[in-house]
C-alpha cells in the first residue's frame, strides 16, 4: 500500500490535497500542464533524480512495460525531473519511453510537491529530488503518494492503486 500520511520535507502533500498545477516543457518541445488531463484522466506523476541512471532507467522501463495497462486504466503517465528537454528527449529515445518527460529545470514543481530535498552521499550532504510518485484522480486531487519509492516492484503497485480508483 501507498504511504499516505508520511511526510518527506515539511511542505510534503497528503492525500486528499490538491495536486499543484504546473506547465513545464516536456522531451518532445511541446509544454505539458497537469491540469489539462482533470475530468479526462488519472495521472501518475512520478519524480526522479536523474536520465539515464541506473535507478531511474529501471523505474522509466517498468512504468513503459506496464504503459498499455495504465491507458486501459484511463490512467496517463508522467515523469518528472530537473533535466534538460534535450536530455529527456535522448533518454526517452535510448528507451522508447511512451509517456512525456517534464523538464523542472527552475525546481518550482519539485519544491510544490516537496521532493527536492536535503540528501546525504558518503557524508557529503547536498540537495536533489526524491524519488517520489503522487497519483492524482480525475478531480486533480492526491489520490496516493509514494514519497520514498523502491524502484522494484513499483510500477505494478502504482498501476494496482490506479486501477482500483474510479
Amino acid at each position: 500500500m501507498p504511504a499516505t500520511a508520511k511526510k518527506t520535507t515539511a511542505s510534503a502533500l497528503a492525500v486528499g490535497a490538491h495536486a499543484p498545477d504546473f506547465t513545464l516543457p516536456a522531451d518532445d518541445g511541446k509544454e505539458v500542464t497537469l491540469s489539462s488531463f482533470r475530468e479526462k484522466k488519472k495521472v501518475v506523476l512520478y519524480f526522479y533524480p536523474k536520465d539515464d541512471t541506473p535507478g531511474c532507467t529501471l523505474e522509466a522501463k517498468d512504468f513503459a512495460a506496464l504503459a498499455p495497462k495504465f491507458d486501459k486504466a484511463e490512467t496517463v503517465i508522467l515523469g518528472l525531473s530537473k533535466d534538460s528537454v534535450a536530455s529527456h528527449g535522448k533518454f526517452k529515445a535510448k528507451y522508447c519511453l511512451p509517456f512525456p518527460l517534464a523538464s523542472d529545470a527552475e525546481g518550482k514543481a519539485c519544491e510544490a510537491y516537496g521532493v527536492w530535498v536535503e540528501k546525504n552521499m558518503y557524508g557529503k550532504k547536498y540537495m536533489g529530488i526524491q524519488r517520489a510518485t503522487f497519483l492524482i484522480d480525475k478531480a486533480g486531487k492526491i489520490a496516493a503518494l509514494w514519497p520514498q519509492v523502491k524502484v522494484e516492484g513499483h510500477a505494478a503497485e502504482v498501476l494496482k492503486a490506479a486501477s482500483a480508483l474510479k
